[in-house]
This record gives structure tokens, C-alpha cells and sequence, in this order.
């Protein structure tokens, strides 16, 4: 079943601002919200679409990706949606708690309040245009939060442990009812973390977390393109309190050739070729995409003109994520000698006469009416 279009779902124009987005998705969230719609099938798809549109259209990245490629270009870069509630509300807490100040209706809240979802990271990688052409796979260093080693994680000095907060009895929030709504806000004795560290681990001053530098090798597919991001999966932050842990996402810059020019799946570039092979015609070499040091024949046409195109089938760029590639398109430029010797001097002269004599007459005619 295909795909509808994110604005329409979150009905907004293609120009609506971050604002009107999120205005909009609030509204959709607070109608379909399963806990306001149980056992029903068909709010809970529509929660789960909006929160999808919502996601990407906040994005800036997401958003430029799918208003040039559409659901295909986010699919290729690795962008796959939610893969559940929990997901939904890791990631949008803040606007629901704006709604119930817990993250949902009734219960649905309870037992993951302290649980928060690690952060996703970015890291920009530059390759160069032969590299998005037939792929590359690539050592990255991404520096990110690990488990603290010292105390495991807990933020407790050695020999201690957390304590649960009596104040929340461990919920991290403090809640009371009104009507149909659950209204709460963050425990401020624990500071939502539903437990009190009275010693603090000395490695890591109780966050149970410390910076360390991960390699990672990352394979490029072949086609790619600037603004394309890689999504690597449980890559990022690691959650808090038992949270999921956040994704990394690889966002691709093609560098600028000396020769080529991308043009979509095509490339483009110019050779040079003399007054006297534009002339006669003939083969000459061109350099190709596929390796620095590799050619391919390109057949010039007799009386070419400086500035005509000629295409060289399946020279170009692959297609992403299918077979096939682009063409690679040559422009010609006739050289104009700025040296001559004088037997070509005398050369050229000769032909300026024969040129003078058989077609002059018929050129000015054209030029000039």
C-alpha cells in the first residue's frame, strides 16, 4: 500500500511553517492518542502516521530529503519510521507531556516515566564523486557516551547504590488526577530520575556515563548523493534508565570534481579538440568515471561544431538501489591556435581563400539575410 503524502496527513500546506507543523501534529496526536481510542485499530494507524509525518516534516534534513526525493529518498537514506509507541513517545515526550504531563492518558504512562530514549548523533562525511558512484566503504571515529566503567552505569560510588526517591516512590514524577486527565510533573527531589545517589561514582559525578571514541565502518552504497544521510541503528546515545539507545545518522557530502559535473544520474564534461579534428572527424580518448586512469573512445563527427554534446550510453552515475547507470554527456570545444607556424600560416591561408571562393557569398547571405 503506498505511502500518503506527509502534508497532506498532517494537513498543511508544503509551505507551512515548523510551527503550523507542530500546532498540527498536537492536534492529530490528542485525537488518535490510543489510550483516548482503545482497541481501535485504525486511531492507532493514524497515531502512528501523523507521529511519522511529524518526524520528518520538523526536520529540516528529513524534510528537504523528502520534499526533493519523496518517500524513496528517505527510504535510502535509512530512515524507516517508528517501530513502536514507546518509540513515539521517546522521541515526542515533550509534547505530550504538554498535553497530560506524563506522556499519555490513564496508564499508559506508568513503568517507563524514568526511561528516556538516548539521543541520535550526526556526523557529516565528505567522499569524493567516484566514490557516491560505485560506493565505498569507510572508517569512521564517532565519539559518544558509554556505560561508565567504574560503576557500571548506576552513578553510585563503589560499594553503594541508588536509592529509590520516597518521594515518588521511584516514578519519577509526581501526579495528581483531574477529571479524565493525569496531570503531573518531574519528581523535585530526584529530579525525575526516580532515585537518589547520595554518593556520587568520582569517574563519571553520578551520571553513570562517560565519553569515549568508537570506530565504526560504514558502507556507502553506490549512487548516493549530497544531503543523503545513513541511518546506523542503536549507534547513538544509549538511553537512560533502561531508555532505548538513539541512532547514528551519516549525512553524505559529495566534494565538487575537477572534470566532471553531476547532473542527476548523468555527468557531465568538456573535452578540447584541434580545428582540423573537428574538421575531418575522428576518435580520441576521454577519460572515464570508473578509475582515474582508465579512457574510452568517443567518436567526434566530421564539421562538429564547438559547444555541440555527445553521449557516451551508460558512462554515468549508477541508480541507487537499482541496475543500471546514467549517460556521461561530452562537450566538444574546438581550439582556436593562438601560435602558428608558418607553413601553417601559409596553410591556413590557402584555405581562407578556397573557403572565400566556394562559400563565402553563401555565409554573409546567411548572416546578414
Amino acid at each position: 500500500m503506498a505511502k500518503r503524502c506527509y502534508y497532506e496527513i498532517l494537513e498543511v500546506e508544503r509551505n507551512a511553517s515548523d510551527e503550523m507543523i507542530k500546532k498540527s501534529y498536537r492536534k492529530l496526536a490528542l485525537q488518535y492518542h490510543p489510550d483516548r481510542n482503545p482497541d481501535n485499530n485504525e486511531a492507532e494507524e493514524k497515531f502512528k502516521e501523523a507521529s511519522e509525518a511529524y518526524e520528518v516534516l520538523r526536520d529540516p534534513e528529513k524534510r528537504r530529503l523528502y520534499d526533493r526525493f519523496g518517500h524513496d529518498g528517505l527510504r535510502n537514506s535509512g530512515f524507516s519510521g517508528f517501530q513502536g509507541f514507546d518509540d513515539i513517545f521517546s522521541s515526542f515526550g515533550d509534547i505530550f507531556e504538554d498535553f497530560f504531563g506524563m506522556g499519555g492518558f490513564g496508564g499508559r504512562q506508568r513503568g517507563r516515566s524514568s526511561a528516556r530514549r538516548g539521543a541520535d548523533l550526526r556526523y557529516d562525511m565528505d567522499i569524493t564523486l567516484r566514490e557516491a558512484a560505485f560506493g565505498v566503504e569507510k572508517k569512521i571515529t564517532v565519539r559518544k557516551h558509554i556505560s561508565c566503567t567504574e560503576c557500571k552505569g548506576s552513578g553510585a560510588a563503589e560499594g553503594t547504590a541508588p536509592q529509590t526517591c520516597a518521594a515518588c516512590q521511584g516514578s519519577g514524577r509526581v501526579a495528581q488526577r483531574q477529571g479524565f486527565f493525569s496531570v503531573a510533573t518531574a519528581c523535585p527531589h530526584c529530579r525525575g530520575t526516580g532515585s537518589i545517589i547520595a554518593k556520587p561514582c568520582r569517574k563519571c559525578s553520578g551520571s553513570g556515563r562517560q565519553l569515549q571514541d568508537k570506530n565504526l565502518m560504514v558502507k556507502i552504497p553506490a549512487g548516493v548523493e549530497t544531503g543523503m544521510q545513513l541511518k546506523l541503528t542503536g549507534e547513538g546515545e544509549p538511553g537512560e534508565r533502561g531508555g532505548q539507545t538513539g541512532n547514528l545518522y551519516v549525512f553524505i557530502n559529495v566534494e565538487e570534481d575537477e572534470f566532471f559535473k553531476r547532473h542527476n544520474s548523468d555527468i557531465v564534461c568538456q573535452v578540447a579538440v584541434s580545428f582540423s579534428q573537428a574538421a575531418l572527424g575522428g576518435d580520441i580518448l576521454v577519460p572515464a568515471l570508473d578509475t582515474a586512469d582508465r579512457e574510452e573512445k568517443l567518436t567526434i563527427p566530421k564539421g562538429i561544431q564547438s559547444g555541440e554534446l555527445l553521449t557516451i550510453k551508460g558512462g554515468g552515475i549508477p541508480y541507487l538501489n537499482r541496475g543500471g547507470r546514467g549517460d556521461q554527456i561530452v562537450q566538444v570545444i574546438v581550439k582556436t591556435p593562438r601560435k602558428l607556424t608558418k607553413r601553417q600560416e601559409e596553410l591556413l591561408r590557402e584555405l581562407g581563400e578556397l573557403d572565400s571562393q566556394n562559400e563565402g557569398r553563401g555565409l554573409i547571405k546567411n548572416l546578414f539575410g
